[in-house]
């Protein structure tokens, strides 16, 4: 019961935002009473935390299956774009920033642990992507990494970049087109060619 309860409210949370969904709307969905939720989750802030984290975990090894399975690193960014934008559903509802606004101590203790994540698994790519000479040789590593962080953080101000003008899904692809044109040999540009005209014609 209690992941069935964690399932639906991170589906609710997700589609609708944090702050839009109460404890009710999730028994009703469930077909409980309010009650059984509070047996396992004691407030709504408890159940929001738990949430969260049961997200994350299930993105992180979601992109950890990638990341074994991808048959080169310009291949694992597309993919883990598409499977975090999937899981997320681009996150329409700005779930993240309704979390930072209403649980800004869970929102802080995610967005360190979502940083150190993002910062391993990205360096391990660019280490991947010199080795196979998909990615040039003398890149700074921790540099790139950490500047593809406050890119990713950047394009999620939607002041700058209005979701009318800039939709999620579109904005990441670029943003990810971006980086990789500016770390990559001729032989990531081929590849990296390929994403893009499969984009076009999908």
């Amino acid at each position: 019961m209690k992941e069935k309860i964690l399932d639906k409210a991170a589906e609710m949370f997700l589609n609708l935002g944090f702050k839009s969904v109460t404890m009710d709307d999730i028994a009703i969905e469930l077909g409980i009473s309010k009650k059984t939720i509070y047996q396992y989750f004691t407030t709504k802030n408890d159940l929001v935390a738990s949430v969260t984290f049961y997200v994350f975990e299930s993105i992180n090894n979601g992109i950890s299956f990638i990341r074994e399975a991808a048959d080169n690193p310009i291949e694992e960014l597309f993919q883990v774009k598409k499977f975090v934008g999937d899981y997320l559903k681009d996150e329409k509802s700005s779930p993240q920033f309704q979390l930072k606004k209403y649980y800004p101590k869970i929102y802080n203790r995610l967005y360190h642990e979502q940083l150190k994540v993002i910062k391993e698994c990205l360096e391990e790519n660019i280490e991947k992507g010199i080795l196979c000479k998909m990615y040039r040789a003398e890149i700074d590593v921790g540099f790139v990494s950490r500047i593809y962080v406050s890119g990713m953080l950047g394009i999620k101000d939607t002041d700058l970049f209005p979701i009318d003008m800039y939709p999620p899904s579109d904005l990441n692809h670029k943003f990810l087109e971006y980086h990789i044109r500016a770390i990559a040999t001729d032989l990531g540009l081929e590849v990296l060619k390929e994403f893009c005209n499969n984009k076009q014609t999908n």
